[in-house]
């Protein structure tokens, strides 16, 4: 008897403001630039691409290719999907011990 897996679709999961802010804060922690691009990529999906392109005033079809594998965007790109995202960018200091 063969079981049919169901492929992971994170989109499914990002449906709250609490749980984006955990997804990106654990994506920044890792450090992974690229990883955080497909996570900031997730999060418009899982909103729509169509409202964050007209939100952000980028193209929908731009907005695909910059959260495809393997690109690499320009900051201000990213910064208008993230404001658009309804969010921002906060700095703090590394606790040194």
């Amino acid at each position: 008897m063969e079981t049919a897996l169901t492929p992971f679709d994170i989109t499914q999961y990002l449906d709250s403001e609490e749980a984006i802010a955990e997804y990106l804060t654990q994506v920044l922690e890792e450090g992974d630039t690229d990883e955080l691009i497909r996570a900031i990529g997730h999060i418009a999906k899982a909103r729509g691409m169509s409202q964050i392109a007209q939100e952000s005033g980028l193209g929908r079809e731009s907005l695909y290719k910059t959260f495809a594998p393997g690109s690499k965007p320009r900051f201000d790109t990213i910064a208008k999907v993230v404001h658009s995202l309804g969010l921002h960018f906060q700095i703090t200091p590394l606790r040194v011990s």
